[in-house]
């Protein structure tokens, strides 16, 4: 699982019938700070995620090990919205208080 941060959208009116009902959310990679860092992505949300959020997010084959994704074509799915990192007793994010 890997950190982002939902920076957008993404409406496609004609889709590959499997995507249908599936909202794509573009992300940009973030480190435990919530800070970007990367690459930007497009993901399918599982969980209703919204712009703004940290979220952990799985790629490749991992994505679609979820019940919302299994046997469709996606490479990245949104699995949860972060509340807190903490490292070491050290808080690095907080849903809260992190712009």
């Amino acid at each position: 699982m890997l950190l982002a941060r939902v920076i957008g959208t993404v409406v496609a009116t004609r889709k590959e019938p499997l995507l249908e009902g599936h909202t794509l959310l573009l992300l940009k990679a973030c480190d435990v700070d919530g800070k970007p860092t990367g690459a930007t992505l497009v993901a399918s949300d599982g969980v209703g995620a919204g712009v703004g959020e940290v979220v952990l997010y799985a790629s490749g084959s991992s994505a679609r090990q979820t019940a919302r994704t299994k046997d469709r074509p996606v490479d990245a799915v949104i699995m949860a919205i972060v509340d807190t990192v903490e490292i070491s007793g050290e808080r690095h994010y907080d849903k809260g208080t992190t712009p």
